[in-house]
């Protein structure tokens, strides 16, 4: 197993090159899987726990795991072997419904959450305990961080996208651009120049982020386009903002090269995966993308031919979630 980045393959014993892939499964199982060799390195069983597993999150230095499961959120310490989680954010002040969403502040203060239960919460991991809580008035399906760490961006069942300011702790704007058509993922470019939403019908919508001080409106509208015929379940940014990957119950994963003119191209459909695909990954070079899938399988693609280059097998059901670091820590 090369621990440095998935691009270089050599080895090195500098831990924070490291590749850390981990999977969630129906089977209520965590993985993590050498990234090259495809063997499971590590099984979090969760025996005794009940609950699936929704999403995943590592700790941008590598250092923990966020797994949401059910209506709770288990922190793990990624270096220990221990099943046991070291945080779980759940109780009277927690979620009462399932948690669909979870990310990690970028300097690792804090995690922030969405549910069903029409909520956002901002955890704090040195105290355990939710400093800010945002109701949503609609379940939650998806919340990213804006790259300025400032702002979160929510998408709902309702069909609406809201922007959130940490600071002044309201929902800032709110877009509808489907109506009443449930938004399932949202991803923000990471310059932060632009975001694009996803919704059930497959279709994708783009607004280019301006910058607060101009005359233009905050979110501007500048296009859409039909990327499924079928339900969208993850649309993610590559970090290079070259690409866009869409997943989808048709059982494919598309690739949209992105225009300086903000114009969406698609360059590759990615097939292979038997049933529905429901999350994915890039590598932090953007050259490679994880998929996880019902068909009980994670694969690894490689960008530049649209190739499986590795697949993940051992759970037992469908994957739903897949996490990746190869970056520096």
């Amino acid at each position: 197993m090369p621990a440095q980045s998935l691009t270089s393959k050599g080895t090195s014993g500098r831990q924070d090159l490291s590749v850390i892939l981990v999977t969630g499964s129906y089977d209520h199982e965590i993985r993590f899987w050498e990234a090259w060799s495809g063997i499971c390195s590590r099984t979090i069983a969760r025996s005794g726990e009940s609950g699936q597993v929704n999403r995943l999150a590592i700790s941008p230095d590598k250092r923990l795991l966020a797994a949401a499961i059910h209506k709770k959120v288990n922190i793990y310490e990624i270096s220990n072997l221990s099943n046991t989680p070291i945080q779980t954010f759940d109780g009277n002040v927690g979620h009462t419904g399932n948690v669909t969403a979870v990310s990690f502040h970028m300097e690792g203060k804090w995690v922030v959450t969405g549910s069903e239960d029409g909520t956002i919460k901002i955890w704090d991991l040195r105290s355990g305990q939710p400093h800010r809580n945002y109701d949503n008035g609609a379940p939650v399906n998806d919340v990213c961080i804006h790259p300025n760490q400032g702002e979160l961006i929510s998408c709902d069942q309702a069909g609406s996208i809201k922007l959130w300011d940490l600071s002044e702790n309201v929902c800032m704007l709110d877009l509808a651009p489907a109506g009443d058509v449930p938004i399932r993922s949202v991803t923000i470019a990471s310059d932060g120049s632009c975001l694009v939403a996803g919704n059930n019908k497959g279709k994708c919508y783009v607004w280019k982020i301006n910058e607060e001080s101009s005359e233009l409106p905050r979110f501007q509208a500048i296009t859409k386009f039909q990327a499924h015929s079928k339900y969208l379940t993850r649309c993610l940014l590559s970090p290079d903002v070259r690409f866009l990957a869409t997943c989808s119950a048709d059982t494919t994963v598309k690739i949209w090269s992105i225009g300086r003119s903000w114009e969406f191209k698609l360059e590759k459909v990615l097939a292979g995966h038997q049933r529905w695909v429901w999350d994915c990954a890039f590598s932090a070079d953007s050259a490679y993308l994880v998929t996880a899938s019902s068909d009980h399988v994670a694969r690894l693609w490689e960008m530049a031919s649209g190739e499986t280059v590795r697949q993940y097998n051992g759970h037992h059901k469908a994957v739903v979630c897949c996490a990746l670091h190869d970056g520096a820590g």
